[in-house]
Order: structure tokens, then sequence, then C-alpha cells
């Protein structure tokens, strides 16, 4: 059984015109977007900066209204739940946030920020049990339990981000959404951040979304890969096949642009044309035709349905598999 099952969703941001502010066109930040996660899997989740990856996070937690389509976690119909409904559910769900420094309240201290989430759920009875459970997640992320009583600003951007696991582990969830959690941080800390994560995985059970743009950082930590362009899901498989062998044009442009650590291997590096389409006024047929270097003419009128093309490979592509010539 899955633990998140996401169909159809869509998330449009209205654009307003004229003296009246009336809505004449929308942005489709996400456009039918279906997949599922199970119980203790790392799903990635990539593509260039702009095509809804974090949209498409915020989504599945209600941090953003869907525009349609459904989500569904451990069986239950989020779309479908009001404010109340969902505040009971929100143990179940969070999310660890891209900007280390922006995601912490500055007038709080790391006691209180990570203390907020057992208040409001009444997962302490005590000061003193609360405490001893902020001194236990401080320690199970790599922190000194005597930190409880600093702010942000005395911490560097690795320890930052480290709270915010701590915070998102207070309630105990089954799934975390990670919003390239290691983006802004130093190479050598990305690694350390990562491994904590996997460490938690394993001794907690927890399932990720893990947004990134890096797919070497994906490939690491994933066990399937989703690659998401324009809004929509043009390529999914297993992490080390799709670096293996990509069938979308874009994820093999991608995966040629990831530096290799042998400064002998020789890669073909792919260079796409032109810039992302406006997401207000995408291209008719295949989103990516544009840019695609092999698109035929069927490519600008016809939408290509996500087809599987191999044993649980599936791509968005009338040409699936053919390779791009690089230089």
């Amino acid at each position: 059984m899955s633990l998140l099952e996401v169909k159809n969703l869509k998330v449009h941001f209205p654009v307003r015109h004229g003296l009246f502010s009336r809505v004449r066109e929308s942005v489709k930040a996400v456009d039918g977007v279906s997949f599922s996660l199970a119980p203790g899997e790392t799903l990635g989740l990539v593509g260039e900066s702009g095509c809804g990856k974090s949209t498409l996070g915020r989504a599945i937690l209600r941090l953003v209204e869907p525009t349609a389509g459904e989500i569904f976690l451990g069986g239950e119909n989020l779309t479908r739940m009001n404010g109340a409904e969902l505040r009971s559910r929100r143990r179940k769900f969070q999310m660890i946030f891209q900007d280390p420094f922006g995601s912490l309240n500055p007038r709080m201290t790391v006691e209180d920020i990570v203390g907020e989430a057992l208040d409001i759920h009444g997962l302490t009875d005590s000061s003193p049990a609360r405490r001893k459970r902020i001194a236990e997640l401080l320690q199970a992320v790599g922190l000194d339990a005597a930190y409880a009583q600093r702010y942000p600003h005395e911490f560097s951007g690795g320890q930052r981000q480290r709270i915010g696991i701590a915070r998102a582990l207070a309630v105990e969830p089954e799934l975390i959404i990670c919003d390239e959690p290691v983006s802004a941080l130093d190479v050598s800390v990305q690694a350390q951040i990562i491994n904590l994560l996997r460490d938690l995985q394993q001794q907690r059970g927890i399932a990720y979304l893990f947004i990134a743009h890096d797919l070497a950082v994906v490939e690491h930590i994933s066990r399937r890969v989703l690659v998401m362009y324009l809004g929509k899901i043009v390529e999914m498989a297993d992490a080390k096949e799709i670096i293996r062998a990509p069938k979308h044009p874009y994820t093999q442009a991608l995966i040629s642009a990831v530096p290799e650590v042998d400064p002998d291997t020789k890669k073909q590096r792919i260079i796409l044309p032109g810039d992302v389409p406006s997401p207000i006024h995408p291209p008719s047929g295949c989103p990516f035709h544009p840019r695609c270097p092999i698109a035929e003419a069927r490519c600008q009128t016809e939408a290509p349905i996500l087809r599987e093309c191999g044993k649980n490979h599936f791509a968005a592509c009338h040409l699936a598999g053919t390779p791009v010539a690089g230089r």
C-alpha cells in the first residue's frame, strides 16, 4: 500500500489584469502530476528552477491550495479536509525548507522553535518532559542539547538546517517533504546533512520526497526519481536506471551537465537552446518541443503521455530512448 498518492494534481495561479483586476490568465505551475510514494521510500524530484518542484511539494502539504486533483496520505484524501481536520493530520507530514536562514524565527530560541510543534499537538505533559524531548531531538540530529537556549543567528547554515530537521522530527511524521534542503550549504556540509537524513530514515522508517536540481545528490539518496519540466512529469524510473539510461531528451541533457569526479572521463555535454517557456502560455503538444534537439512535427501538436518504455521506466516522449547528440 502506498503512503502517499497524488492524482492529476494541478496548481494554477491566477494572473489579474486591468482596472478591476479580472483574472485573464493563469500560471500553470503544476499541471496534471500523478505519482505514489511507499512507506520508508525516498522519491527524488528534479528539474530546472521554475519547473514547479517546490510548488508541488507545498501543494501536497496544503501550504498551497491545489486547483484540481487529489492527494491521499495513508488512504485519507487531504484535498477534501477542512482546516481543523487538516490540522489534526499534520503530525503525519512535515517539511524541511530550502533556506536554513529564513525558515527559523530569529526571535525564538532553539528550544521554542523545536518545542512549538510539541505544544501545538500536545505531545508532552510537563515542562521537564518537554525539555527532555527537545534534548533528544537535538542529539538525534547531531547537536548538543546545551544549544537549546541559543538563537538561530548563533549557528552556521548546516547547524540551522539540523535545527529545521529536528523541528520536522518533533511530531514523529511518516512523510517529510525535503525542499532542496542542501542547496544553500557548502558541499562538505551537504554530505553531512544527506547522511543524517539517510540515518534518520533507517532508524525511524520515514518516507522522503526529496526535491533538488542536482541529479548527483538525488541519485545518492533516492530509490526512484521523477523528472519535472514546466509543471509536468516527463520521466520516472529507478535512480540508477535513470542515470544509466535516460529515455527523455530533457533528462539526457540534465545528466550530461553533472560534473564527473574523474578528470580523465570525457562526457558529451548537451546544450539546450533557448529558455524554459512561460508557464502562462505553455507550448502546444509536447512542452519540451521548442528546445528539443530531436523534435518531430507531431511533437508540436500531440502531447505525449507518460508511458512505460522499460521495466518500471516511464517517459512522456514520442521518441523515448532516442539518444541526443552532445558536444
